[in-house]
């Protein structure tokens, strides 16, 4: 008897699960067509866009291999480095990517300089965040770009790549690198995260 029973739940089972999605030949559907898939990654919106197409030098070589926050190529070290360090990996950035945010960093840089140049920097040499803030900002850098400033610092995201860097009275420095895998909660994705795993 139970074998029975069991038998004809199975049975039942089977023709439920072949008869779902079936449609009659008689009946008519409204659906709506599917949508179109969408992109696993959104696209990030753009800021510092240099004016025309940016050349990206001929024999470019392959993308250097991702990096973590430390210098370190991933997968050096110890075993498992790369796994407890996966929080601080870089993206890769393709060729065109790379020129497109040097590109930019370029139109950062000048930027900055006009900040510099324009003096009333506080202690230590260093300019108000606000300010700071407000020069990216005349590039369309905004809190959509993940601009993160303080104490001197600077990262923002142009839609292609990270500009990162210092500018205080002394210094301007920066750098252009892929977004980080798990970035500093908080702080943008071009901020190396501090913590651990």
């Amino acid at each position: 008897m139970i074998l029975g029973r069991t038998a004809a739940l199975a049975a039942l089972l089977v023709v439920t699960v072949t008869a779902c999605g079936t449609e009659r030949a008689d009946e008519t559907t409204t659906a709506s067509p599917p949508a179109a898939p969408r992109a696993s990654v959104e696209a990030r919106p753009t800021c510092a866009e240099p004016d025309g197409p940016v050349t990206v030098p001929d024999g470019t070589p392959s993308p250097p291999p991702a990096r973590d926050g430390a210098g370190g190529a991933v997968g050096d070290g110890a075993p498992h480095y790369a796994e407890n360090h996966a929080y601080r990996m870089e993206g890769r950035m393709t060729p065109e990517n790379r020129a497109r945010t040097e590109a930019s960093a370029r139109l950062v840089r000048q930027e900055l300089e006009k900040l510099r140049a324009e003096g009333g920097s506080g202690e230590y040499g260093v300019f108000p965040d606000a300010r700071v803030v407000a020069a990216l900002g005349r590039l369309g850098c905004g809190e959509e770009h993940g601009v993160h400033v303080g104490n001197g610092w600077y990262s923002v995201h142009t839609g292609t790549g990270c500009v990162s860097g210092r500018v205080t009275k002394d210094e301007l420095t920066g750098s252009v690198h892929g977004a980080y895998a798990e970035p500093q909660p908080g702080a943008g994705p071009c901020v190396e995260n501090r913590g651990g795993h």
